[in-house]
């Protein structure tokens, strides 16, 4: 993308009225218009709906591009992490160590199969796990059953300090990945460094199905069966069940989408990066920096081209809400991921937590804010965006 050289007094009297939302969805489905909907027909025309080729090729390729040995796909990304947990046997008695500073499923799954969510503070720069807070819960909770990363935002967590730790303590890593296919770390692609991670397909996800879906990815191949017969209720062989599981399968129909999809992933990521590069250099030029806090790259600079993929562009803004209101009635789109802790939230006051136990994550709740970041997202888009911020600070 052409460098930002304007002047913070020329964006501000060049200011037009423009729409920009969060995310347009329709500009990355109309190029895989006619593909998609071939696809859709070709399932359609098969009535093989439930599980079947389609769906094995799919796991192939995506194990194939994380770097995972075994994927096993699944009906969301939500029941993915349970399907997990189930598999594993983590229930009643157990602890599981994660985030604070995440979306809902990542403890709320670890409740659903009974277990105890074990939450810990996070780095204020990454918005992921911190690793010195990790270390004290482990001191604390010995025989905990798993510690569960987050890969926010699109970043890798430190999971060379994580997958140190765990193996001192001997507990296993399952990453959660909802939010990073394609992100690498110097050790590999987010999901595939633990012992298995997930991912999900949520439609707003880099890659988005057409409803609900998510993958497991493992490395042993006989936990893989596990996993296949535990989201088919346990079933192995047919009508007969050594366990019981649930129904966790992918349809066919999401499957194929997200194949069409999946080989133009790189690219979408590319374009995402490509315009977090230029809010940086536009915030630079409105002498916004100061004011504004942007996200960071730690692994830039590892070789791994999917250092970050930006599903959110997140910032620490003061006054964040008066400025998404401002924000709001110029026509850009902004959501705050996520304004209430989950050790906060009103479901888990049973686990004791209170106000001011995790500040990190308190901190990041009452400021981030997320702008419009998206493969087909415009120059002139992306100036009106810090244009408006500008403005905004300049009058504050």
């Amino acid at each position: 993308m052409p460098k930002c050289r304007w002047t913070l007094r020329q964006r501000l009297t060049h200011l037009s009225p423009m729409q920009v939302p969060l995310l347009d969805l329709r500009l990355q489905y109309q190029p895989l218009k006619s593909q998609i909907l071939a696809e859709i027909e070709a399932v359609a025309d098969s009535q093989g709906l439930i599980l079947g080729p389609r769906v094995e090729a799919f796991e192939k390729a995506v194990a194939d591009y994380c770097g995972a040995e075994h994927a096993v796909g699944v009906s969301s990304g939500t029941d993915a992490q349970v399907l997990l947990l189930m598999a594993l046997g983590i229930g009643p008695g157990d602890h599981v160590i994660t985030s604070p500073y995440t979306f809902f499923a990542t403890a709320g799954c670890v409740a659903r199969v009974g277990a105890t969510p074990v939450f810990v503070d996070i780095d204020p720069a990454t918005y992921n796990l911190s690793v010195p807070a990790l270390k004290a819960a482990l001191e604390k909770y010995p025989a905990a059953k798993a510690i569960v990363p987050v890969h926010l935002f699109g970043c890798c967590a430190d999971m060379e300090a994580i997958l140190k730790l765990a193996a001192q303590h001997g507990v296993p890593v399952l990453e959660d990945a909802a939010q990073a296919l394609g992100a690498e770390h110097p050790l590999g692609g987010a999901g595939a460094m633990g012992e298995a991670g997930w991912f999900s397909f949520y439609p707003t996800k880099n890659l988005g199905a057409f409803g609900d879906a998510g993958m497991v990815v493992c490395k042993d191949a006989e936990f893989a069966s596990r996993l296949k017969a535990f989201r088919n209720h346990g079933m192995e062989p047919r009508y007969y069940h050594r366990w019981i599981g649930g129904n966790f399968r992918i349809d066919a129909l999401q499957a194929a989408v997200l194949q069409v999809k999946l080989p133009h992933l790189d690219g979408w990521s590319a374009g995402r990066r490509a315009r977090a590069a230029f809010y940086r250099e536009a915030f630079a030029a409105a002498g916004l920096v100061g004011k504004l806090t942007l996200p960071v790259e730690p692994w830039a600079d590892s070789g791994r081209v999917n250092h970050h993929i930006y599903n959110q562009f997140v910032i620490r803004a003061p006054q964040r809400e008066a400025l998404r209101s401002h924000l709001q009635k110029a026509g850009v789109g902004t959501e705050v991921y996520y304004p209430l802790p989950l050790h906060l939230q009103e479901c888990f006051q049973y686990l004791g937590y209170q106000k001011g136990q995790f500040p990190e994550a308190e901190r990041a709740a009452l400021e981030t804010l997320a702008l419009p970041i998206f493969p087909e997202l415009t120059e002139p888009q992306q100036r009106y965006v810090v244009d408006q911020i500008a403005a905004f600070y300049a009058g504050a």
